[in-house]
């Protein structure tokens, strides 16, 4: 049996997914002092198990699936690249477009603000992973 390609209706299934479970998450306040909370190793831990959660679940969980025969970009295969991108940036054009770095993080030094950012989204991205994840594997 082949393994199904993936197209570009399953990068709107995961943007689907992607963005219900971002939106909650970039609008709460606690979200935004958790990040700024964190090192910049704990938002690197956060990124890499936003990465392995994807990663199973495209291809642990759904096993008609072989990341050896999807097509792929620099040996990595494409449709975990379309989640990884999905599920970041599903968080980050939310938090840009309701400016909610502005509202939640006022109170710290400018120089702060980009790296709480960061980790942010990878929190963000921690819930969003699994939505777009969901929506590519069930539709």
């Amino acid at each position: 049996m082949r393994a199904p390609r993936f197209k570009a209706a399953d990068t709107a299934q995961q943007l689907i997914g992607g963005f219900l479970l971002a939106g909650p998450f970039v609008v709460t306040e606690e979200v935004w002092l958790l990040a700024h909370s964190m090192s910049w190793i704990q938002g690197l831990l956060t990124a890499v198990i936003v990465g392995t959660i994807g990663y199973i679940a495209l291809y642990g969980a759904a096993t008609e699936r072989d990341p050896e025969r999807e097509s792929d970009v620099g040996g990595v295969p494409l449709r975990f690249v379309s989640l990884m991108l999905v599920s970041f940036g599903s968080v980050l054009v939310l938090a840009l477009l309701f400016d909610a770095p502005s509202v939640f993080l006022d109170h710290i030094p400018p120089e702060q603000r980009v790296p709480t950012t960061a980790k942010a989204l990878c929190l963000g991205a921690m819930f969003s992973v699994v939505g777009a994840a969901t929506a590519d594997t069930v539709f």
